[in-house]
């Protein structure tokens, strides 16, 4: 199947769709803007990411059309935290949602809020997950008019399922619904696979005998024996976040097979994702829409036999984001820092609307453009495992070079990695007298981050606060 999003359309309901929103362009030029988002798919898992495991034209084409940053994380490794994060700037510990299941602070502004008072449309269907996985009904709440899958659905296992429903929502609105709006809009379409990877993790499955044909275990598929204490404890948690122990014993062929499942998801949601943007076409909106493309986390993939999420690697922090329309340049990488708190921002930057006071992330517009600016200093994530475990936690640190992450609790509690020499992360350099520094340098940025944030993880800091 084509998933090309140039594909024109045909037909004269087509025609006149497209005549109709040329006509609304002239009456409001600001773009519209359409925010897709996966869960649960790891940067590389595109094939324009170098991956041949994996078949995503759809986001290939994005990638040909716009702007592909290949330093782009997530705000924290877990769905709940980093979707809010996503569409209110903040990072979890101030936006309330610090462990899946927390409800989403009523009186914070969100994308949905600050557009709609700016003049736009402003709509949400698929995942939701704040806390509800799915509504049930339409409401506005949030900033968002919520469009559910169907009624009476609040719930449901499957990615296909409910990625297809996803998806035919987001064609319903964009060929008929959005042309009924007299001013510009925002719509947002969260698709749930790949992150049905979790049951296969947990289920009994029969593995190929013709594993020769599945991907292979990565390079740092090895484990590290001087791993943080509070990662060996995730390793071996039983209950939130259970399916990391259920990978314990597993062997090579049962690890192959987990990689070509996840592959399988991932080329299954760019369907999806393909349906979307040729929704975006017909509806003749494709010229004056700034979409967007990201996913709320990544997936473990097997590096340092880690499965699903919950942790700072590279795999799991680090997300696809792609941007194209109007004024982004097109087919080119961007190697500036990105993360999920910079959406907002750059929303409202393209939208003209003034961001809410004090958001720690930046409009990543000046990149989109193609003139290189000046990259941005560095990018935090943060961990929260387990509501039952609330003292497991970490944060992490991104530089241009290297990557710091903080643990808690337990010893050793800390990790840096010079990413330029070893992005596999399978060389801890805490430790090493030879990047002392350096190592000082990444425990000031977090320690200026707790300050300057209240993030709670300054009363954990695995350093002394005075002199590293």
């Amino acid at each position: 199947m084509n998933c090309d999003p140039d594909i024109t359309a045909s037909g004269p309901q087509d025609e006149l769709l497209r005549e109709r929103s040329a006509r609304l362009r002239e009456a409001d030029p600001r773009p519209n803007i359409l925010l897709v988002f996966t869960d649960q798919q790891t940067a590389s898992a595109m094939s324009c990411a170098g991956n041949r495991w994996v078949e995503t034209p759809a986001m290939d084409a994005l990638a040909r059309r716009g702007v592909r940053f290949v330093n782009s994380y997530c705000a924290a490794p877990v769905c709940g935290p980093s979707r809010a994060a996503m569409i209110t700037g903040l990072p979890p510990h101030q936006n309330g949602v610090v462990y899946n299941g927390d409800p989403l602070r009523p009186d914070l502004p969100t994308i949905g809020s600050v557009l709609r008072s700016a003049g736009y449309y402003t709509a949400w269907t698929g995942k939701w997950h704040l806390p509800e996985s799915f509504l049930r009904e339409e409401i506005d709440s949030h900033g968002f008019h919520h469009r559910p899958l169907t009624p009476g659905v609040s719930w449901c296992a499957l990615g296909d399922q409910t990625d297809f429903l996803t998806a035919m929502d987001a064609e319903f609105f964009l060929r008929w619904q959005a042309a009924k709006q007299p001013k510009p809009w925002f719509l947002g379409v969260s698709l749930h696979n790949p992150h049905d990877i979790c049951y296969h993790v947990v289920e009994e499955v029969l593995t190929s005998p013709n594993i020769e044909h599945f991907p292979p275990l990565p390079e740092n598929f090895a484990t590290d024996p001087g791993e943080p204490e509070a990662l060996r404890l995730r390793r071996q948690n039983t209950r939130y976040g259970h399916e990391l122990a259920s990978c314990a014993g597993w062997d090579e062929a049962r690890w192959r097979t987990y990689l070509h499942t996840y592959a399988h998801l991932v080329t299954q949601v760019d369907r999806a994702v393909g349906s979307v943007l040729r929704a975006l076409e017909a509806g003749g909106w494709s010229q004056n829409t700034i979409v967007i493309f990201t996913s709320d986390h990544g997936e473990g993939v097997a590096a340092h036999q880690w499965a699903t999420k919950q942790s700072l690697y590279e795999e799991v922090a680090g997300v696809p984001l792609i941007l194209s329309g109007p004024g982004i340049a097109s087919g080119i990488t961007a190697s500036e820092l990105a993360s999920g708190l910079d959406l907002l921002p750059t929303m409202c930057d393209f939208a003209g609307a003034d961001a809410p006071a004090g958001l720690p992330g930046r409009s990543l517009r000046q990149a989109l453009s193609g003139v290189r600016g000046r990259e941005e200093e560095r990018v935090i994530c943060e961990l929260a495992a387990d509501q039952e475990r609330p003292e497991i936690q970490g944060r992490m640190v991104r530089t241009p070079r290297f990557k710091y992450m903080a643990y808690s609790p337990g010893a050793p509690a800390e990790q840096l990695f010079d990413l330029a020499a070893d992005p596999g992360e399978m060389n801890n350099l805490a430790g090493d007298a030879r990047y002392h520094s350096d190592l000082l340098r990444h425990r000031q940025v977090l320690l200026a981050w707790c300050l300057e944030s209240e993030d709670p993880f300054l009363e954990v800091l695995p350093f002394p606060r005075e002199g590293g």
